[in-house]
């Protein structure tokens, strides 16, 4: 059986990874049928890149991708890019849905980047206050 996975690359601590079509038998960074693209997760927003077609291909021939893989896949929409032509839309009904979700998507990203640094204000505002509160006197 062939499973579309992720093979390790990159330095110690700053890891980058190929999206591979492999055998479900061969080790992680093992042996591997095809290349199909790569994931590298030291960027903010992370940065994938992906074969369309070849994606495609595989999973039409019965490959079935990890979850991280089919998470990776699902948020650059591909799948459903895929889920549409299977539906039998037009190529045009396509790139209108397609981008209505690059849309929703880049809105997505920007609040819960907006929710992140709401956070981390409030931990600093926090660490402030510890700091600044004073010491309770003592009594004997």
């Amino acid at each position: 059986m062939v499973k579309l996975r992720l093979k390790r690359a990159g330095k110690k601590k700053k890891p980058v990874y190929k999206i591979v079509a492999a055998d479900a038998r061969s080790p992680r960074d093992g042996r591997f049928i095809e290349e199909i693209g790569y994931y590298d997760p030291n960027f903010d927003p992370i940065k994938v890149s992906v074969k369309y077609n070849r994606v495609q291909y595989w999973i039409k021939n019965g490959a079935k991708p990890t979850l991280t893989v089919y998470n990776l896949l699902k948020n650059d929409g591909i799948i459903y890019k895929m889920y549409l032509e299977k539906k039998g839309k037009t190529p045009d009904e396509i790139e209108y849905e397609m981008e209505k979700f690059r849309t929703t998507r880049k809105d997505k990203l920007a609040k819960s980047k907006d929710k992140k640094e709401k956070l981390k204000a409030k931990k600093k505002d926090k660490s402030k206050e510890v700091q600044a509160a004073p010491e309770p006197a003592k009594t004997e």
